[in-house]
């Protein structure tokens, strides 16, 4: 499936192997490319680079900083390769580009792929992994997932774990979207008042 798995179920290889590639493609658009105009270089940033960066991310989610650090280390160098963005912060370039931190983005993803199977719209069953919390005295929405205590970090970053705390803050207007792309445009609104349930 072209995800590196190590004996300690760990992603930082995966996330060198990610980052590597990545890097190449960047490098080469940045070679060959000398019209730098903004649009341009972001769907190919998108269909090129991103990509690699991303890929089964669900599977693999690094959880050390040194690994997140290095793949946003890309999105660091394509935001200075804009020349009209060069010179402001990280924040600034990534919102004049319309992008967002790939933190959030795989964040995003684990969402995505719990609705995804909450909608019948996996393959693989939302019961396979999560239960639906029996606690109805809380606030929040109607499909909430029960937690359960974790001892290591393998299994406390694992996605059927990492992702149950975001999914239980979203509102019930966002669990109740009709499709993905409703789903994702209401994950879109939901950022612009809560940005902080996309950060780890």
């Amino acid at each position: 499936m072209g995800i590196l798995i190590t004996n300690n179920l760990k992603p930082s290889k995966q996330c060198q192997l990610a980052y590597s590639k990545a890097s190449k493609v960047l490098g080469l658009i940045g070679r060959t490319i000398s019209y730098r105009n903004k649009d341009i270089l972001v769907r190919l940033y998108k269909t090129l680079v991103r990509p690699h960066l991303e890929y089964s991310v669900s599977a693999w989610s690094p959880y050390y900083a040194k690994d997140k650090q290095l793949l946003e280390r890309v999105q660091h160098r394509f935001t200075r390769m804009v020349p009209e963005v060069k010179s402001l912060q990280y924040e600034e370039r990534l919102s004049r580009l319309g992008l967002w931190t790939l933190e959030e983005r795989r964040n995003r993803a684990d969402l995505l792929e719990v609705f995804k199977m909450y909608k019948g719209l996996s393959l693989l069953p939302f019961d396979h992994l999560f239960t639906t919390s029996s606690v109805t005295t809380t606030r929040g929405h109607s499909a909430k997932i029960e937690k359960h205590c974790c001892q290591l970090d393998l299994r406390r970053h694992f996605f059927s774990q990492r992702v149950i705390n975001k999914w239980n803050l979203l509102p019930q207007h966002a669990i109740d979207a009709g499709s993905i792309n409703s789903f994702k445009n209401r994950l879109q609104k939901l950022r612009q008042t809560k940005m902080g349930l996309f950060m780890d």
